[in-house]
């Protein structure tokens, strides 16, 4: 129990020290979160909403292909992108494999589901009843949109950030695409698992330290913001 305790310890002075290196990973991970959920919010939180504002045509199918590929491993997303984007592929002119921009990609795809999903169902059983009202109250498409926003403001803030939890813990993809090399595509999810098997504990607990709290600040965000809607 001593090097566990040892561990803690260097841990907290590599923290406050503003080690470089660690400093650098914590960054990196933040940056390629916060990239993939940016693009995948701009583009599926408003066509969510659009398809659950109305019915249509196999949305019984949609609901159940799109809940389904919350379930993907995603390891298996990981392969699949890594594949695509290696040299023989015919993405490999583009030299994406190895670099932050695969990070994204990757990270986009794994909780590109997840935004679709929880907005279309959010969409479903609160955004259809608002858009009705503003129906009987006169409002034009874009007065029911613009209402649609203000009233859902806080389940849409929860969705993004929901989504920016689950990239900012993502490690198995991150991996293959990534890599994991120094200085470039090196997250903390990946440092941690490779700093375990070094026996690096010291670096590996300040790590999981930032990420338990990152993860803790959002999820009491979450908490709380659910407690107020």
């Amino acid at each position: 129990m001593e090097y566990i305790l040892n561990g803690f310890i260097k841990a907290f002075q590599l923290i406050i020290s503003f080690d470089r290196e660690l400093y650098e990973v914590i960054l990196l991970s933040v940056g390629v979160a916060f990239l993939s959920t940016l693009i995948i919010s701009m583009i599926f939180i408003p066509l969510g909403l659009k398809l659950g504002l109305r019915k249509f045509r196999g949305e019984v199918i949609f609901a159940r292909i799109v809940f389904s590929l919350m379930g993907i491993p995603s390891v298996v997303v990981g392969l699949v992108i890594a594949l695509l984007l290696s040299r023989r592929s015919v993405f490999g002119f583009l030299e994406l494999l190895y670099t932050p921009t695969a990070i994204i990609i990757a990270q986009s795809l794994l909780i590109l589901p997840l935004c679709l999903s929880l907005t279309y169902t959010l969409s479903r059983s609160k955004a259809r009843k608002i858009n009705r009202v503003g129906k009987i109250l006169g409002g034009n498409r874009k007065n029911r949109l613009f209402l649609i926003l203000k009233e859902l403001k806080d389940e849409l803030l929860i969705i993004v950030i929901t989504c920016f939890s689950r990239a900012i813990t993502e490690v198995g993809a991150v991996m293959i695409v990534g890599g994991n090399l120094k200085g470039e595509t090196r997250v903390m999810t990946t440092s941690i698992s490779m700093l375990n098997s070094m026996g690096d504990y010291s670096t590996g607990i300040a790590l999981g330290l930032i990420l338990l709290s990152i993860t803790f600040m959002i999820n009491n965000f979450i908490y709380v913001h659910k407690e107020e809607v």
